[in-house]
Formats: C-alpha cells, structure tokens, sequence
C-alpha cells in the first residue's frame, strides 16, 4: 500500500514512543487473536514492521495496530519499524485503507472508515468508490449502515450477524420495532433470508392493521360539476327524454336548472315492467 516502503530503511524504535493513531477505524480486537499473533511474535519475531510517522515527542502510529498490541502483549520493548513522512491529514487517510483492505474489519466499523474518508478527502460518494475500486452503489449501501443506533450496532456485532442482516434490518423505519425484530433474529439465529421474510411479513401486517383513510373526493373545480350535469342530460335525450338545462350566474350563485317534460316523465312510470 505505501509505494515507498521496500525502499526505506526498518529501523528499531522504543515501543513506549509509538502513540496509536486516533484515526485508526477498528474498534474491536479479539483478545484470543491477540494472544495468538503475541505467541508468534514471541516465538518468530514481528514478520511485518510497523509504519509510523515522526510527531513531537516520538511517533505515531499508521499501519499495524494489533502487531503493536500483540508486541506490547509479548513483552517486547522494541519494534521494527519503517517511518514514512506524512502529515495528520495523510496518515488517517493511510490508516483507514490499510484497514478497508483487510477482510475481517468489523461492518460498522468499515462503514465508519469510509465516511471518515469521505471527510478527510472532502470528495462526493462516487469520488470515494473510484479511490477504493468499489462501485458507488457499494458505498452508499455500507454508509447507510450507519442509520442503525449505536444499540443496534452492537448487538448486530455481537451477534455476528452479516451486513445482509442488517440492511435487511433498515426497511424498519420505527426504532422499538426495529429493536424488537433484532433481539427475534438473534434469539432464534435467524438466516438473512428467514430475517428479510419475518420483516417483509412484519410490515404487511403493520399495514393491514392500520385502520383504512376514508377517501375524500374533491373537486376544486366547480366546472366540472356542470359539465358533469350537460353529459346526465345528453344522455337522457339519448334514451328519448327531451330534457333540457339552463344556468344563469349571479354575483352570488352559479344557477342550474335541468328541464323534464313532466308527460315523458309520467309516460314512463305506467310503462309495465
């Protein structure tokens, strides 16, 4: 990832002058991973060196997290190391895609990565995607993971459940029903399949429940309310009735009157059935 590296040269520095880089987007580390890395460390050596920068008082970390820890974890008081010259801005920017890179970043903590990208390059969503060789579609999916409470972050990652799940998890727009769904999936460890069909079948429910609007016709335009009478009427004198309309407008009132010939009228009431 730096293009530079092979040709720097690895120099040994005091474990106690590395500070981490607060730019450094996991959260998490496995104790039980630690530990293992620490033992092989211990027993073969810190393969890959640590890349730190210059800062007052000593250096920073960039690239190398849980080796640090594992070393620290190994009782080791030196580290091989390779210093690369950066300023803040670049060496957050490293620290997060040396993370992205990694398969085992945790979800969230990913989708927190690429926004902070998104901020420290100061690019739009399509820019990021062409920087990290993924389509725009993928990063605005991973950033809207973000929508998820810190809550539910957790459990999700405690879970373990997959981003699947919970994209699957943001068709619920209510936050205690969302919550609600979460604690079914991980209780009865629910597939992300069986997880998009209980929520699928928790909003057609929703649906139903709710009580049915009455519909409300309105005609804003009083015009067709006539117009509405002229065809009534045309249709009549279609079937025979000589009917015919009238209207008048006051400054008060538009007036309609409809004329039937009270002998078709009568006629047509002593017709047998």
């Amino acid at each position: 990832m730096f293009m530079l590296q092979d040709k720097r040269r690895v120099q040994e520095i005091p474990l106690n002058k590395i500070r981490p880089n607060p730019s450094q987007p996991r959260r998490t580390f496995s104790q039980r991973e630690l530990q293992e890395l620490s033992d092989s460390i211990r027993a073969n050596g810190l393969l890959q060196p640590l890349t730190v920068r210059r800062v007052p008082g000593g250096y920073e970390l960039i690239a190398g997290e849980r080796r640090l820890r594992a070393c620290f974890l190994a009782g080791m008081r030196f580290a091989s190391c390779i210093v690369v010259d950066c300023d803040e801005q670049q060496s957050a920017v490293y620290a997060i895609l040396e993370n992205l890179q990694r398969q085992d970043l945790q979800v969230f903590e990913e989708a927190e990565g690429i926004r902070r990208l998104i901020e420290e390059w100061g690019v739009t969503q399509e820019e990021a995607a062409a920087r990290l060789g993924k389509s725009q579609s993928a990063i605005a999916n991973k950033l809207r993971l973000l929508r998820l409470t810190q809550q539910e972050r957790e459990i999700i990652s405690e879970a373990r459940l997959t981003e699947r799940h919970a994209r699957a998890l943001l068709k619920v727009d209510e936050e205690k029903q969302r919550m609600r769904i979460l604690h079914i999936v991980v209780d009865s460890g629910l597939n992300v399949k069986q997880t998009e069909e209980l929520i699928d079948a928790e909003i057609q429910k929703e649906t139903q429940d709710k009580p049915k609007s009455k519909r409300t016709f309105v005609i804003k335009d009083v015009r067709l309310f006539l117009n509405t009478i002229k065809h009534a009427v045309e249709t009549m004198r279609l079937s025979g009735i000589n009917a015919v309309t009238q209207s008048r407008e006051t400054d008060e009132f538009i007036e309609c009157v409809v004329r039937i010939p009270k002998a078709q009228a009568d006629s047509r009431k002593k017709k047998p059935a």
